[in-house]
């Protein structure tokens, strides 16, 4: 994290940004007191068709594992005395 004053930071405006695009957070301060907070902007990957597909397959393939357990009525009856 680099902190730095304002006019510091206006006469070095290109080299923060350059720092915040290799991932390093800037804050700006006025008297010492931080007014401004720079940090990357966080990138959405990519997500293609294919990634779609095959994590759809993924979960059919899960559900087709599971095995059902008792319905509700069972459940219900379960604890009931005759």
């Amino acid at each position: 994290m680099q902190r730095t004053g304002i006019y510091e930071a206006k006469n070095n405006f290109s080299a923060l940004i350059e720092m915040v695009e290799k991932g390093e957070e800037v804050r700006i301060t006025r008297h010492g007191k931080e007014v401004v907070r720079m940090v990357p902007v966080r990138r959405r990957p990519v997500i293609t068709d294919e990634q779609i597909s095959r994590e759809l397959e993924q979960i059919d393939a899960l559900h087709r594992t599971i095995a059902p357990g008792p319905g509700w009525r069972e459940l219900r009856d379960e604890g009931r005395q005759e």
